[in-house]
């Protein structure tokens, strides 16, 4: 497992090498319960029916309650007739849950550790794009010769990459702040902004 952390400059050459902050253990327990979780966080559970109650019309008695030889009928909306109500349909359900901070961590820990063992992240000393052309970030990542799956994360919200990237079906961006263990697994490379890793490495030493 690597030590160190390669930077590089936007014209991808080497600057500087930096302590690796992700040489832990794995923990595929962790991992798997917290990708369960953003993923089921993600579920919209939008399935719904409508129960007798909630049907339009139905409210007049089809007919007399004797003398008709026919069963007995309260609302044409009952659960037995077409178009009636649905007994026990599915509603709208929410599927969201938390699992515990250090968890989450442990998670992201481990998933950069896994990450780092394969020798897929790198470390960019500053990007800086004046306009947000797709053709900046790609001379970029040319640059490093990537062209898998590509995570940026990122020290803060920058809206000249946003636009950058939205072309880009092969490169998205997360902030340190936020990154969790499903973006991290989602991307074959993983692309830190040296202020980026700073912020992460304090995120991580108070968790």
């Amino acid at each position: 497992m690597s030590n160190n952390l390669i930077v590089y400059d936007m014209q991808g050459k080497k600057t500087e090498e930096l302590p690796s902050i992700f040489n832990g253990e794995l923990k595929p327990a962790a991992v798997s319960q917290a990708v369960t979780m953003y993923l089921a966080n993600q579920r919209c559970g939008l399935a719904s029916t409508k129960t007798i109650g909630e049907v339009s019309g139905g409210g007049k008695k089809p007919w007399k309650q004797k003398g008709t030889g026919r069963a007995r009928a309260g609302s044409i909306r009952s659960s037995l007739w077409r178009h009636g109500g649905v007994v026990f349909g599915p509603h709208p359900k929410d599927f969201h849950y938390k699992l515990s901070a250090k968890l989450r961590n442990a998670a992201l820990r481990s998933a950069l550790n896994e990450k780092n063992l394969s020798g897929d992240i790198l470390v960019l000393e500053k990007l800086e794009i004046v306009k947000p052309k797709t053709k900046e970030i790609k001379n970029i990542l040319d640059n490093l010769k990537i062209k898998e799956k590509t995570l940026l994360v990122l020290p803060r919200a920058d809206h000249n990459l946003k636009l950058a990237i939205r072309n880009m079906a092969n490169v998205e961006s997360a902030l340190a702040g936020g990154l969790n263990a499903l973006d991290c697994l989602k991307a074959k490379k993983i692309i830190f902004l040296k202020e980026a890793l700073g912020l992460l490495s304090k995120r991580l030493e108070n968790n």
